[in-house]
């Protein structure tokens, strides 16, 4: 009895996906109990499930490493899985209303958020490169589900698709990378592929492995070239379910990659910043000017995550402790201005439906004046500009790049939030300077209020939450190294 007890207690760092997992098959049961396809009561559960996990991972910290080695919980990872748990708590009650029109009513989609959820968080501390394909495929395919979750909408039925269609080559490219690593260290634990690099040295099978699989990490936070799935599968997915694929999976992803690259690849850290800066470069210049010619909104976010992730690999690149902390917040701060700025969209809502161009938001400031303010401000922390939250998430970045010497790479940064800032003062300026064309409808209390933290987030980042974020991304960021 008491080794069961000692046996249990030994599972302590992974009690947030215990319960995550329990929780999930606990909702379903009671969804498939309840048999009504419109009900709200999942959902609500499922929010208080992710958020009650997020204060379970902050208030009882345990590091470790089980499952013989697949398996790791530390700062760095508590971290990210705060905001992973954050990001799809919040994208849970973007959906509430008017969810039968988004076709997020049914109660499986709840199931789904919460399975993608868990997968994501086993990305988070994966040691092993089959724990890591296992979380990714767990996420990956409750994700394909959500973009054709509305089955009648040809658009969500095309996003589902494309996305299943290439998020399958990737995976097999990660799979292929996967294999070669394994084949040329003999190993697939993480902790034990860096030992064996360092011990026989670098070959060219295993810089081809790396780069495989990368290429399939890459796939997952749309990085340039791996980005073409992006903009089609934003614009065709029901808008709840775009602010959750541009929040929590990219959170994910972009933590795998940090710890592949600065802990298990740190031995030819050469090798694997030059793509990484290779992707942070593509990104951000290809984002800046796709994004111009660009009429839907949803494609212009869509252009816009892919040109954030470039930016967040700027601090990545420079293979520093500085740099990791610089992506940490980097992404603290991505997720709440992206949560915010889904909010504003869903609460732009017209006698039609949901806004899907541009051009449809014109007057937006004399309609609905409060949610115009806030889509402002979101977009100019988009932009960078001081004193926004924005500016700071790209001042720890670059300043990473400088202190590595990386000036090039820091510049074109500079130069391609300059070309961004044209595609998103046109939105501002639509809403402002443009006559109405469309009477805006009133939109439930609860996006108001989102956009109300979110708004109030963004703009008193540095007085309230800049130094306590600061330090908790210091203390992740040496966790990991």
């Amino acid at each position: 009895m008491v080794s069961d007890i000692t046996d249990f207690a030994s599972l302590a760092p992974a009690y947030p996906e215990m319960v995550v997992a329990i929780g999930a098959v606990i909702l379903l049961l009671l969804g498939v109990v309840l048999n009504k396809e419109r009900s709200s009561l999942v959902a609500i559960l499922s929010i208080v499930l992710l958020l009650g996990t997020a204060v379970l991972v902050m208030a009882q910290p345990v590091d470790g490493v089980i499952f013989n080695g697949t398996f790791i919980a530390d700062g760095f990872a508590r971290y990210m899985k705060v905001l992973v748990l954050g990001g799809s708590a919040f994208s849970l009650m973007l959906a509430l209303p008017h969810a039968v029109e988004n076709g997020t009513h049914k109660w499986e989609y709840s199931i789904l958020v919460l399975l993608a959820t868990l997968g994501m968080m086993a990305m988070v501390s994966a040691n092993d490169l089959m724990s890591l394909y296992v979380g990714l495929e767990l996420q990956s395919l409750a994700l394909y589900v959500l973009a054709a979750i509305k089955r009648d909408d040809p658009k969500a039925t095309e996003a589902g698709l494309k996305y299943f269609v290439l998020g399958a080559l990737s995976s097999g490219m990660l799979l292929y990378g996967a294999s070669l690593i394994y084949g040329f260290t003999g190993h697939t634990n993480l902790q034990e592929i860096v030992i064996a690099i360092a011990n026989q040295g670098r070959s060219i099978g295993l810089i081809f492995g790396v780069v495989f699989l990368l290429a399939g990490v890459a796939f997952k936070i749309s990085a340039v070239p791996f980005h073409m799935w992006t903009p089609d599968v934003y614009e065709g997915a029901p808008t709840p379910v775009t602010a959750l694929f541009a929040t929590a999976p990219k959170v994910a992803a972009m933590a795998l990659m940090v710890r592949l690259v600065m802990d298990t690849f740190q031995p030819i850290a050469h090798d694997w910043q030059q793509i990484v800066i290779f992707l942070s470069i593509a990104s951000m210049v290809l984002a800046a000017f796709a994004a111009i010619g660009q009429k839907s909104i949803k494609r212009l976010i869509a252009y816009s995550s892919i040109g954030h992730v470039g930016f967040a690999l700027v601090g990545l690149s420079s293979g520093t402790e500085g740099g990791i902390e610089g992506v940490a917040i980097y992404m603290a701060i991505y997720v709440a201005m992206t949560v915010g700025l889904f909010a504003c969209l869903l609460s732009l809502r017209t006698s039609d439906g949901y806004v899907e161009n541009i051009s449809d938001m014109a007057g937006a400031a004399q309609k609905r004046p409060f949610v115009a303010a806030i889509m402002a401000v979101m977009m100019f922390s988009l932009i960078g500009m001081p004193p926004l939250a924005g500016f700071f998430a790209k001042w720890h970045v670059f300043l990473a790049a400088i202190d590595s010497h990386l000036y090039v790479l820091a510049v074109i940064g500079v130069l391609a939030s300059a070309v961004s800032a044209f595609y998103y003062l046109r939105v501002v300026k639509t809403m402002y300077f443009d006559e109405p064309v469309r009477d805006f409808v009133a939109v439930p209390n609860e996006l108001n209020i989102i956009m109300a933290i979110s708004g109030f987030l963004v703009i008193t980042y540095y007085f309230t939450v800049g130094s306590p974020l600061a330090g908790l991304a210091h203390i992740a960021a040496g966790s990991l190294l």
